[in-house]
């Protein structure tokens, strides 16, 4: 990037405290919780990011979050049986502080550390480790605000490869999913961690919740090992339920909505589109495919009526929203990241002011990647390698993006 751009850049993120604000990436998924970037001046090619530092982590698959100039993620110390959530500064990477707890890892596969991000909300970090504790901390201090052992205490369901969904605030509120006797999800008081409700009886899955609006009321979109679900996020109650029994409880890729349409792309039984309408309890299955579209971890974009997914034999493919006609895939060359038995890679709109179809993909490879998304095909524009081989998502913040393995946790500018 030459000498303008990168001064219009830094000026257009600085113009005003609105887009400040609007820099962090305080939970799963970013501001909104829909993998959008709002980037202004950031440039097409990113062709030579810039390492502004970079510290060591223990293991675990838990993304990054970013939020009043502190980084944040959960690790697992090497040869310990124990879990931390970490707090670093954000400008140069100093360990503010970090708060550790026992947890037994035996059982569990994958067992490298804590798969869920943290969410930061009100001036406190919610957090799920991978064997079921749930913390509220001091976002500012790491203090112990509240605490559950969900297995112990609760009578959690550990999946397979452990609790993975990351917390999910809705109003005073915090949402797990923990499989709980009676209730899959159960909802904490923010401030004190008092069980407000359960809701839904299936086993936990991996998928993170997803907050809608179904004729002028609000909805907890679900999906599980077992169901699609529509629930009321103030009480638990399910509205609706589709049928989906998934191989291996592999519900992962949160629902998203758009057209009136939830949308979840699975790895074992493919994809299936459920058309809401206008009561509670008005949900019916729209399309399946169970064999062309068929995701993993990563989560699909959503744009003008047509879907982005990293489809597991396809690589990167686009499909219509309406219908589940896919317009074209990667299936040749795989370019986007790696053909392999499970693929993956994070994608999320990067909107930096003069286009929409801009995407910044961070693949399994440890590599970013700038690309546009049309239904007309893709381009990738430029490539860079930020960390080593990794399933985590990263954040993106002000003019920088973080990212990690399981041995570090890195900060690069974009430029």
């Amino acid at each position: 990037m030459n000498g303008a751009n990168r001064f219009a850049f830094a000026l257009a993120l600085v113009a005003s405290s609105s887009v400040a604000a609007a820099a962090d990436w305080p939970r799963w998924r970013g501001p909104a919780g829909d993998g959008t970037w709002e980037c202004p001046g950031l440039p097409l090619e990113i062709d030579d990011p810039g390492r502004v530092w970079k510290v060591e982590v223990g293991g675990g698959y838990s993304g990054v979050t970013v939020a009043g100039g502190r980084v944040y993620t959960m690790d697992r110390p090497e040869g310990e049986d124990a879990e931390r959530v970490l707090c670093f500064n954000a400008e140069d990477g100093e360990l503010l502080w970090e708060h550790r707890y026992a947890a037994d890892y035996g059982g569990l596969d994958y067992g490298s550390g804590p798969r869920a991000s943290v969410t930061v909300y009100g001036g406190k970090a919610y957090t799920v480790g991978a064997v079921g504790h749930v913390r509220c901390l001091d976002a500012a201090s790491g203090h112990l605000v509240w605490g559950h052992d969900a297995e112990r205490d609760l009578g959690a369901r550990r999946p397979t490869w452990g609790f993975a969904a990351a917390p999910a605030v809705w109003r005073d509120t915090v949402i797990c999913q923990l499989g709980l006797e009676g209730g899959g999800y159960v909802a904490f008081d923010l401030s004190s961690g008092e069980e407000r409700w359960r809701g839904s009886d299936d086993p936990a899955g991996y998928a993170a919740p997803t907050f809608v609006e179904q004729g002028g009321r609000d909805l907890m979109l679900a999906w599980t090992p077992e169901h699609i679900r529509g629930m009321d996020p103030g009480s638990g109650e399910v509205h609706w339920s589709i049928p989906y029994p998934i191989k291996y409880g592999v519900s992962i890729a949160d629902p998203i909505f758009h057209e009136g349409i939830v949308l979840v792309c699975g790895y074992w039984h493919g994809s299936k589109a459920v058309r809401l309408g206008p009561a509670p309890g008005d949900a019916e299955l729209l399309w399946e495919d169970e064999q062309g579209i068929r995701g993993l971890m990563a989560q699909p974009l959503y744009r003008d009526g047509f879907v982005y997914l990293l489809d597991r034999s396809r690589g990167l493919c686009c499909f219509e929203l309406a219908t589940g006609e896919v317009r074209w895939d990667d299936a040749e060359g795989h370019t986007v990241t790696p053909e392999d038995r499970n693929p993956q890679a994070t994608l999320v709109w990067a909107r930096d002011g003069e286009r929409e179809d801009r995407a910044l993909i961070y693949n399994a490879n440890g590599e970013l990647l700038s690309a546009t998304l049309t239904p007309e095909g893709f381009e990738i524009h430029s490539r860079a390698q930020i960390t080593g081989k990794t399933w985590a998502h990263p954040a993106y913040a002000g003019d920088r993006v973080f990212a990690r393995t399981d041995r570090e946790l890195a900060c690069w500018e974009l430029r």
